[in-house]
C-alpha cells in the first residue's frame, strides 16, 4: 500500500472538530499531498461523539482504513471510539488537564504526549485555539512544516481581522514547539513529504453545486437538510455572479415546486435534498414528468427510515428513486461514484433532463457529500462543458410544430418521443400544460386513444436515450477474472483500493462500478461469464441486487454494510475474500 499518514481528531459536538479538520486537511492539500476525509458526527449541536480521520499521501487516496497513526484525543470517548485502529507505533496527543492518559484503555505500546492544550491556547491569546494547538503539536510528531499550516489558518480566520489570525499561528507554533522539547526522545515520529503539485479539495455537495454553475443551472430553491444543504451553501453567493438566484424555501414542498416553476420559465433549475426531503417532493415529481418539465433533483441520501440516522451513511433510497410515486413516471438516475464524477454528472444531468424533458435524480450519499478529496484542477475544466438544450425552438422554428390554426404544440407525438419546447414569450409558443393528461396542445381529455399516444411518447424518450446515450459501467481489477464484483454509486474509491489489499491467494476480481442506475447498462453478458458474483452496496436488502438479479434473472451474492458507518478498504477486502471462498 502506499506510503500514507492516517490522523484524526475525535472530541464532543460543538468543540470545533469540522473546521479544525478541514484546516489540516487544507494545509496537506497545499503541501501537494494527496488527501482523503472521513466524519463521523452527531445528529446535534452540542453533545455526542464527533470525529474528522484525514488519510494523506503523496499518492492518491481513495479510501479510509482500519488504521490511525496519530490522533488528538480531546476526551477519553475519542480513544475508546477509535481503539481498534491505533497500534504499536500510534501517537494519541492529549491534555493532561482534562484528562489522564491512563484512562484510555490503549495498546501498550501506543504512545501518549501530555500537551497543556488549554494553556498554551490561554498563551496565545484564547483557551479557545487549543485545537490549533493540537494541530501544531501533530506537525511536530509528523515532521510536517508548520508554515504549511499558515495559508489554511489565514483562510479560516482571515475575516475575522489580522490579529486572530495572528494569534492562530502562534498558538499552532507553541503545540510544535512543547512536543519539540518535551518529548524529543519519545515516542515515534512519522515524515510527511512535500510537493510540488496544485491540488483542488471539495467535497461531493461542492462538486454538485460547482457542476451546476458550470452546466448553465440559473435557479436552485432547497430547504435545508442533513447532508444535502452543502449544495445551498456552496450555491449562495457564487450562482449570483452568474445570474442566478438562490432561494431558501420553507419546506420541501416549495423547494421542488419552485424549481420547477423556474424551469417551465426557460431557466435551467434544480433542488436537492435527501430522504425525507424526496418523500415529499415525489407528487410534484410526478407533476413534473407529466407536464415534460426539465428538472434536476439531488438526492443526498442518508441513513433512513422515517427521521432515522441524519449524519450516518446509506444508499437505502434506490428504490424510492426507481419508482416512487403514484402511477407511473418516467425518469433518469444518476449515480455518481466519486467526488469528481459529482461534478461531470450534474453536467450530464442538465443536459439529459434538456434533451428528454424529463425529471433527472442526481444520487449522492453522506459519504460522498461530506468526504473531502483532492484533485488536480484540470479535472474540472470549465471549457470542456457541453451544454446541450435539446429542442428548445425560437420564433423562427415555432411553425414547424404548429396545428392548422397556428396553435403551438408542446406535446406533439414525434418518433423519439421528445417534444419541441418554447419558453413563455416565444412568438407563437402559447400553451398550457397541466398535471391532468393532455393531448398535444396540453388540453385535457380522458379520450383513451390520446391516453395511451402520450404515455407512449412520454416512455418513448427513455427508450431513445438508451439508443442515443453511453449508459455504461467503469470497470477496474483484472478483466478477465472468474470474480465478478459489482457496486454503485460511492463505493467505487474503496473497492478499488480494496483491490490492493487482496494477497496473492486471495480471488482475482472483476469490479463494474455502475454510475448509471436508469436507463443503466445491461449486465447479462458480465454476470454469465463470471463464476461468481458479488453486489455491493450500503443499505439491508440488497436493492442493487435485486435489480441485477431481476435483469439478468440470475442469483448474486451480496455485501450489505448498514449500520452508518461507510466501507472501509481492508475491510471490504476480507468480506470480498470471505464471500468469494
Amino acid at each position: 500500500m502506499h506510503d500514507d499518514l492516517n490522523w484524526a481528531i475525535g472530541g464532543e459536538a460543538g468543540d470545533g472538530i469540522a473546521s479544525t479538520g478541514k484546516i489540516f486537511a487544507q494545509a496537506l492539500s497545499r503541501a501537494g499531498r494527496h488527501v482523503f476525509t472521513s466524519k463521523d458526527f452527531a445528529s446535534r449541536i452540542r453533545g455526542g461523539y464527533t470525529a474528522y480521520k484525514v488519510r494523506t499521501s503523496v499518492d492518491q487516496v481513495q479510501s479510509v482504513v482500519d488504521r490511525l497513526d496519530i490522533l488528538i484525543a480531546l476526551t477519553e470517548r475519542t480513544v475508546d471510539e477509535n481503539l481498534d485502529e491505533l497500534h504499536e507505533n500510534s501517537v494519541v496527543i492529549y491534555d493532561g488537564d482534562r484528562t489522564e492518559f491512563s484512562d484510555f484503555e490503549a495498546p501498550g505500546e501506543v504512545t501518549g504526549l501530555d500537551v497543556p492544550l488549554k494553556d498554551l491556547a490561554e498563551d496565545a491569546g484564547g483557551a479557545i485555539m487549543r485545537n490549533i494547538v493540537a494541530l501544531g503539536a501533530v506537525c511536530a510528531v509528523a515532521d510536517f512544516p508548520i508554515e504549511n499550516l499558515d495559508e489554511s489558518l489565514e483562510k479560516r480566520f482571515g475575516g475575522k481581522g489580522e490579529s486572530i489570525v495572528e494569534n492562530n499561528k502562534q498558538a499552532a507554533r507553541l503545540g510544535a514547539e512543547y512536543v519539540e522539547e518535551e518529548y524529543a526522545d519519545e515516542g515515534p515520529r512519522y515524515s510527511l513529504e512535500t510537493t510540488d503539485e496544485d491540488y483542488v479539495l471539495l467535497n461531493g455537495d461542492e462538486a454538485i453545486g460547482m457542476g451546476a454553475i458550470a452546466a448553465g443551472c440559473r435557479f436552485y430553491a432547497g430547504y435545508p437538510i442533513t447532508p444535502a444543504t452543502d449544495v445551498m451553501e456552496y450555491l449562495t453567493g457564487r450562482i449570483e455572479q452568474f445570474g442566478g438566484h438562490v432561494v431558501q424555501a420553507e419546506d420541501e414542498l416549495a423547494a421542488i415546486n419552485m424549481a420547477l416553476g423556474a424551469a417551465r420559465a426557460g431557466a435551467r433549475s434544480m433542488t436537492a435534498t435527501s430522504g425525507p426531503g424526496i418523500d415529499l417532493m415525489s407528487e410534484t415529481f410526478g407533476l413534473v414528468a407529466t407536464s415534460e418539465t426539465p428538472l434536476v433533483v439531488a438526492n443526498v441520501m442518508r441513513s433512513g427510515p422515517s427521521t432515522g440516522m441524519p449524519t450516518k451513511q446509506e444508499q437505502g433510497d434506490l428504490n424510492m428513486m426507481l419508482k416512487g410515486g403514484h402511477g407511473e413516471i418516467p425518469r433518469f438516475v444518476l449515480a455518481p461514484t466519486s467526488v469528481a464524477e459529482c461534478f461531470h454528472k450534474t453536467v450530464e444531468a442538465f443536459n439529459l433532463a434538456e434533451k428528454y424533458q424529463i425529471p433527472v435524480y442526481l444520487t449522492a450519499d453522506l459519504s460522498m457529500a461530506v468526504t473531502e478529496r483532492t484533485y488536480a484542477p484540470d479535472e474540472f475544466d470549465m471549457d470542456e462543458v457541453e451544454i446541450d438544450r435539446g429542442k428548445l425552438v425560437d420564433e423562427d422554428e415555432i411553425s414547424a410544430w404548429q396545428n392548422e390554426n397556428d396553435q403551438f404544440k408542446p406535446h406533439a407525438v414525434t418518433a423519439d418521443g421528445v417534444s419541441p419546447r418554447a419558453v413563455p414569450g416565444t412568438e407563437g409558443g402559447v400553451h398550457m400544460s397541466t398535471g391532468l393528461e393532455h393531448d398535444e396542445l396540453g388540453r385535457r381529455t380522458e379520450d383513451t386513444d390520446v391516453r395511451v399516444e402520450q404515455v407512449d411518447k412520454r416512455y418513448q424518450k427513455v427508450d431513445t436515450a438508451r439508443e442515443r446515450e453511453d449508459f455504461d459501467y467503469r470497470e477496474f481489477g483484472d478483466g478477465d477474472a472468474d470474480n465478478l464484483v459489482i457496486s454503485w454509486g460511492s463505493n467505487e474509491g474503496t473497492i478499488v483500493e480494496a483491490l490492493d489489499y487482496l494477497g496473492e491467494d486471495d480471488p482475482d476480481v472483476r469490479v463494474v462500478s455502475v454510475p448509471y442506475i436508469y436507463p443503466r447498462p445491461d449486465l447479462t453478458d458480465e454476470v454469465q461469464a463470471a463464476d461468481q458474483v458479488v453486489v455491493v452496496e450500503a443499505n439491508a436488502t440488497g436493492q442493487f441486487a435485486d435489480i441485477v438479479e431481476h435483469d439478468v434473472l440470475e442469483r448474486v451474492g451480496r455485501i450489505n454494510k448498514y449500520d452508518g458507518v461507510d466501507f472501509k478498504a481492508d475491510e471490504l477486502a476480507d468480506e470480498i475474500t470471505e464471500t468469494l471462498a
